[in-house]
């Protein structure tokens, strides 16, 4: 199907595949867009050749903060509460989410766990092994 081909209609957010994709939404930080609203960057949503709407990413400014949070969530329990074992588990997943690419992420990631710099480091260095 070619883009002359897709029509538009108006933003329903109780649209079924809108409802569906919330939830994936809201846990990657993004937003949905009306169709007539869309930029090249977002991301096409097309049901039955119609542009129902478009996903918007977030911007990389809070990505780190974003990446936590969805640790949080998923491990069940805020950063600074974990114990030992949990605290490598969060580093762990942080890493492999790309969390250590961000600059100053280490330094930020040690605060919100109300850790040393060297911690998060060995941490690290012992996934790394």
């Amino acid at each position: 199907m070619t883009s002359s081909e897709i029509s538009q209609t108006p933003l329903d957010i109780n649209h079924p595949v809108l409802a569906t994709l919330q939830p994936l939404v809201d846990a990657l930080g993004c937003s949905v867009i009306d169709a007539t609203q869309i930029e090249a960057a977002d991301i096409p949503l097309v049901y039955e050749g119609e542009l129902i709407a478009a996903v918007r990413l977030p911007d990389l400014h809070g990505a780190l903060a974003r990446l936590i949070d969805s640790v949080e969530r998923e491990m069940g329990q805020q950063l600074p509460d974990m114990n030992r074992e949990q605290k490598q588990l969060a580093i762990r997943l942080l890493d492999e989410r790309g969390a250590f690419t961000l600059r100053r992420a280490v330094e930020d990631v040690a605060d919100a766990m109300g850790v040393s710099r060297i911690t998060v480091y060995n941490y690290l260095n012992a996934i790394h092994r």
